[in-house]
């Protein structure tokens, strides 16, 4: 039998090692999106606005053009106002954000999304609807807004309706 001095490191050691050096070289990568989301303000304000201009107003501080590069799909009848699906795409450039509102809510601003750069600009969520009324989509495309709207008839209220 052979001994040798010293110690001898073993594929256990040498495993932690490498996913400790992989781990650490990625943790910038992991977390940099969400130490940019929490540097964005939570836009308070605007989520508590009654009407659809206050509350685009409120979060963009002018108005927005229609745009046919802005795709807002929803169903034009919505059998439960308490989940109506809606998703907007955009082939604009340099979006940073994508808001949805509807008019007809307790409140206007429905849901609000910082698009990092470089990532699709494209969105999907379901929306609690009170009544019957327009979904405005909001694109932030190189400091200007664009906006694409769309009726939906709701059958059975989501909002205490």
């Amino acid at each position: 039998m052979t001994t040798t001095t010293g110690p001898h490191p073993t594929r256990r050691l040498i495993l932690q090692g490498t996913a400790s050096v992989v781990l650490f070289g990625l943790g910038n990568l992991a977390f940099a999106p969400a130490r940019a989301a929490a540097n964005d303000k939570y836009p308070e304000d605007a989520f508590k606005q009654k009407s659809e201009a206050d509350a685009i107003k409120a979060l963009y501080g002018k108005t927005a053009e229609p745009s046919e590069k802005v795709k807002l799909d929803a169903p034009e009848i919505a059998e439960n106002g308490a989940v109506v699906p809606i998703s907007v795409t955009t082939t604009l450039d340099k979006v940073t954000s994508i808001s949805f509102f509807v008019a007809e809510n307790p409140n206007a601003l429905a849901a609000s999304y910082r698009i990092p750069d470089g990532t699709m600009p494209s969105i999907a969520n379901r929306l609690k609807m009170a009544k019957t009324t327009n979904v405005v989509a909001i694109v932030e495309a190189d400091g200007k807004l664009f906006s694409a709207t769309k009726e939906v008839k709701v059958t059975v209220g989501g909002c205490g309706g």
